[in-house]
């Protein structure tokens, strides 16, 4: 196991000298009493070398894109340009303060206005909010603007928003954090919208509907026209949200198709870094009669100057993210649309829907496909149900095959390759969400899918390994549940 940098601390060792204090001020008389320390902090002794050393070590024991496919479900982990990762870190831009007067930040300005005007012709949509920091952060500001919407009508009691049972766990949650209530109907056995029982919940209170298009299945709802149609005629709102927007980039404007307000997370679909948490941006694009309650201020253009423009600050819901939202992550964003453009944004889309469905083919004589649709999207949803049932036929042992989705994505780490996302949606039993991303080659898939029929094999002949995964990886098999209840990240010196 990897020793932590205070375990590698040597006694005299220095990477960098600091320079001798020259301000002429007492510490003692800037910091209060109760605030000093009593004793010297312990900080590790090692040279820039060990450093370095100890630092890479650790980012090479991690799985990133950059050193294998990572075909996590829903979370779209393609690969980020180089180019622009480099363009963004640039003294011109990185050096910028929000409060510099407008004149002095005029290209700043106008990549947000270019950006913002982007991404509501992507949606379909007349005007785009950049400030939500989040897909979840935009869920909530998209939702407050539909119940804005309700209230400056005087509909109050409007405040059910219906959710399909395949929906992100943050749809719900958004939902009860904006203040109102969600109202959940199951959905179809072809995993899509069941149209009478939307119907059924459906009422005066009913504010809107929130969908994920294509769905978590990677599935493309067919009868969305026939749903939208139904929410407007009680004056309700389509919500859309865009986690899944990567397959339909320039195939499908979603306000074309019946939807009133949309996030992106462009810090999956519009190649910005991913994982770790964040930064990350949640857009949100409105149609025309929602436009005066977006969060201020927006950015307009008034002759040849950009403006921070605060016009609509009496309709507005209000801030939601203090200054513009995630500069340098939208600075990504529009890097990414503008070197693509129109067509390019088309075709990297075409190309994630071509990968998936390539996979799913190529895999569904093994993995059981449950919703197996003629095509699927940009992901696609299998289970372990086939492992299970070719192990206890070829050994006749119940306990060596209980062999679970969560050991087929464990023995995957020991091909090389990040698990896709397990056990979601929660209306399969055992799911497995794969999904490639346009960014992978042919021969990355062909490898994968040759993992994916290796660990089949392994299933049925020699479950021991499968039950047994990882075996060579930094750190073996875990207690996941341990794990998460007794967490202790500190070291002790």
């Amino acid at each position: 196991m990897t020793k932590t940098i205070f375990e590698k601390s040597i006694p005299g060792r220095k990477g960098a000298i600091l320079p001798q204090n020259d301000v002429d001020i007492d510490i003692n008389d800037c910091i209060p009493e109760k605030f000093r320390r009593k004793s010297e902090v312990k900080l590790p002794e090692l040279s820039e070398l060990d450093v370095m050393r100890h630092f890479v070590e650790l980012s090479q024991k991690n799985h990133f894109i950059e050193k294998g496919f990572y075909p996590l479900g829903s979370c779209t982990m393609k690969y980020n340009p180089k180019s622009h990762e480099a363009f963004v870190r640039s003294s011109c831009l990185m050096d910028l303060h929000p409060y510099q007067p407008e004149e002095t930040v005029q290209g700043a300005l106008e990549i947000l206005y270019e950006l913002q005007n982007d991404l509501a012709e992507v949606a379909g949509m007349k005007n785009t909010t950049l400030q939500p920091v989040a897909g979840a952060h935009g869920e909530f500001t998209g939702l407050k603007i539909m119940k804005a919407y309700h209230i400056a009508k005087g509909n109050h009691h409007k405040n059910e928003i219906i959710l399909p049972d395949a929906a992100h766990g943050t749809n719900p949650a958004s939902v009860a954090l904006a203040g109102m209530k969600v109202v959940e109907i199951k959905s179809n056995s072809k995993g899509m919208v069941d149209v009478d029982a939307l119907k059924a919940a459906i009422n005066e209170n009913t504010a809107g509907f929130m969908l994920t298009n294509p769905n978590t299945l990677g599935l493309f709802e067919p009868q969305i026209e026939a749903i939208a149609a139904a929410i407007h005629a009680v004056d309700g709102l389509m919500y859309m949200d865009g986690a899944n927007m990567n397959p339909i980039l320039g195939v499908v404007h979603p306000g074309k198709i019946g939807f009133d307000v949309m996030h992106y997370n462009l810090h999956k679909t519009v190649s910005t870094p991913h994982g770790g948490g964040g930064p990350g941006s949640g857009a949100v694009s409105v149609v025309e009669k929602l436009e005066k309650f977006l969060p201020y201020p927006m950015v307009n253009k008034v002759g040849d100057k950009f403006i921070l423009d605060f016009s609509h600050k009496d309709t507005s819901i209000g801030k939601v993210h203090s200054f513009y939202g995630n500069f340098a992550v939208n600075v990504r964003a529009w890097a990414y649309i503008k070197t693509l453009g129109g067509k390019g944004l088309r075709r990297a889309a075409e190309n994630a829907v071509i990968n998936a469905n390539y996979i799913m083919k190529k895999l569904a004589k093994v993995y059981h496909i449950p919703h197996d649709h003629t095509y699927c999207m940009h992901e696609f949803v299998a289970t372990n149900e086939w492992q299970k049932k070719r192990c206890f036929e070829n050994l006749g042992d119940k306990e060596k095959c209980n062999i679970k989705t969560l050991d087929i994505a464990k023995r995957l780490l020991d091909k090389g390759y990040h698990a896709p996302t397990i056990y979601f949606p929660l209306i399969v039993h055992e799911a497995m969400m794969i999904e490639p991303t346009e960014t992978e080659s042919k021969q990355t898939l062909d490898e994968f899918i040759e993992a994916m029929i290796e660990i089949n094999d392994e299933c049925i002949n020699n479950p021991e390994i499968v039950l047994n995964a990882p075996t060579n990886t930094p750190i073996r098999r875990v207690d996941d549940v341990k794990a998460v209840k007794d967490l202790n990240v500190r070291f002790v010196w």
